[in-house]
Parts: structure tokens; sequence; C-alpha cells
């Protein structure tokens, strides 16, 4: 059992910190034709990074953006929370708080990507007509899974 609760806990911490660098790199479309990408925040290309995003005012971004930051504020109040209840819990109780917050940060990771893919997938709406998805992008698909996996398995153990 011991065991199995390290293994979540490091997998958590793996989940917060590719949440973390999902969100803050802008590698979500990477251009086919030149070495250029657009994030969350920034447009970068080989000369550098720029503020300036040609869709940066689109309602769809910022709730993209939103909830990002919501699913890391999610992830790491769950991590506290399993922390807590580790130390202060009675035998025998289950860790349905940190599964409960999990799940909520796996559905604010699932509303953020699909808007994203709905909107920007394979460079519909970015400048680059002719892209693929970048190393974020995925980075944010796998803590949907990740986070999907740490919330169920929270809810189903018990503190022995």
């Amino acid at each position: 059992m011991l065991v199995l609760l390290a293994g979540i806990f490091v997998v958590h911490i793996a989940t917060v910190i590719m949440l973390f660098v999902s969100t803050i790199a802008n590698v979500w479309v990477v251009s086919d034709f030149t070495k250029a990408s657009v994030g969350l925040w920034k447009n970068c290309t080989s000369d550098g990074c720029d503020d300036v995003l040609s869709y940066a005012s689109e309602d769809a971004l910022k709730a993209v953006q939103a909830f990002m930051i919501l699913s890391i504020i999610f992830s790491v109040i769950s991590l506290v929370v399993f922390v807590f209840q580790l130390f202060t819990m009675e035998k025998g109780n289950r860790f349905f708080l940190s599964g409960a917050t999990m799940l909520v940060c796996w559905l604010c990771i699932m509303v953020g990507v699909s808007i994203y893919t709905h909107h920007y997938a394979n460079g519909q709406g970015t400048q680059y007509q002719s892209s693929h998805h970048g190393y974020s992008f995925i980075l944010t698909w796998i803590c949907f899974c990740f986070s999907f996996i740490i919330g169920v398995l929270y809810l189903v153990l018990r503190k022995k």
C-alpha cells in the first residue's frame, strides 16, 4: 500500500510539473515550414518571442488560458490536500477530497484543451496554416489522462 501511495504521489508531482511546463511553454502549434511556434501567451520565431499573438483578443484563447491556470491551481490544491489527509486522516477512510479536487483539475484540462483543439488545431486560427501540434499540446493531453487516473485512484484508495 505504501508503494502504491508513493507511486501515485510521484505521478501527481509529475503531472503538476507537466501542467506548469505545458501552460508556460509556447509550443502548442509548430510551423512546418519555418522555425516558429505559437503558445498560449506568445508567438516565437527563430528571432525570438514576441508578445503579439494574432488571435490574442479572442475569447477562446482567454478561456483556454483561464482553464489551464485553474487546472494547475486545482492540481496543486489536490496535492496539498492529499499530503494533509495522509497525515491527519483516520485509518480506513478514503481520499475523497483529494480525488474530487483532482477530478475538477481533470475537468479544467479537458475543457481548456478541447477549446484549443476546436479553435486552433492544425494551425486554424493561427498564422501557420501548415503546422503540427507541439510538445505543450501533447503534454497537456498526457496530463489529462494522468489527472483522471490519479483522481479515480484517490477516490478508490483507503488509508491503511
